[in-house]
């Protein structure tokens, strides 16, 4: 009893948020799904911990340190359920990382990405902005291939390349609502390299240096989605549909940015339910 509670807090954290991407999709193997959504409750909790503007950035380092010798004490199996959805979280994502025999790095990893959320808030380098991707979103597609009971060196490393042009493709897509709440993941060494200039940014004008900049990223990220592409013909079943889905989604989103010249002042590409049957036709006929 202790532990469906806890599993079906998971779900309603999961529910509760709303993403690009498909959150325990009905397209997993249905035995994956409460672990997916333990796994995702507990980034969603902490991912919130470091946007929390209203708080000092010591007071939410301090959540993210207390959130990490949580992850230690569920990993040792020392948590109780007290009531309250972190607990709960840690009751659900002990079990699950016991039953599915994950590696608790790739937790430490996150939250490492979350602190750096808190205070880093220009990346130098593209070195820089993909180390902060393999931390915050390769993860994930990791810790889905373990659930579903994958272990393979080449479909990690195609997972990552997916994470990080999904990753990569939501801050081009944010980049002025990021902007707003200053932060700029475009690399500056890339901003310098075209003469874009934030100045431009704060006035509204999308000048030909910053549609330089967010095209020669957007090639970026395609490739690590050509990259990646092999990793929904490395597993099976149900896994496949939704890894297909999820490829193809952030596929779509990157050619709207590139059909508006990657003008996100004037408006932000997403996907909707129109983009459904397209995109399930497209997988249908996957290649």
């Amino acid at each position: 009893m202790v532990i469906e509670r806890a599993y079906a807090t998971c779900r309603r954290l999961a529910r509760q948020h709303y993403e690009n991407f498909p959150v325990a999709s009905v397209l997993l193997p249905r035995s994956s799904r409460p672990h997916i959504a333990a796994i995702y409750a507990f980034a969603r909790l902490a991912d919130d911990f470091a946007d929390e503007g209203d708080r000092p950035d010591a007071e939410r380092l301090a959540l993210l340190d207390d959130w990490r010798a949580r992850l230690h004490q569920a990993v040792d199996g020392t948590v109780d359920d007290d009531g309250t959805d972190g607990a709960r979280v840690f009751v659900a994502l002990s079990a699950t990382i016991r039953r599915c025999g994950l590696d608790v790095r790739l937790f430490d990893d996150l939250l490492s990405a979350f602190s750096q959320d808190v205070t880093v808030k220009r990346y130098e380098t593209w070195a820089d902005l993909l180390d902060y991707c393999r931390r915050s979103a390769n993860p994930i597609g990791r810790l889905v291939l373990g659930v579903c009971g994958y272990r393979s060196t080449a479909a990690d490393r195609q997972s990552d390349a997916v994470c990080t042009a999904l990753q990569l493709t939501n801050f081009w897509q944010d980049l002025e609502r990021d902007w707003r709440i200053g932060r700029l993941y475009v690399p500056l060494e890339l901003v310098r390299d075209v003469g874009a200039d934030e100045r431009d940014l704060a006035r509204g004008v999308w000048t030909p240096a910053w549609r330089a900049a967010l095209g020669e990223a957007g090639w970026r990220t395609r490739a690590l989605f050509d990259v990646g592409r092999p990793v929904a013909d490395a597993v099976k079943g149900r896994l496949r549909w939704e890894l297909r889905a999820t490829w193809l989604g952030g596929m779509r989103i990157l050619d709207r940015l590139e059909a508006i010249d990657y003008d996100v002042l004037r408006a932000r590409p997403t996907l909707g339910w129109a983009d459904g049957p397209s995109l399930a036709w497209r997988a249908l006929r996957w290649r």
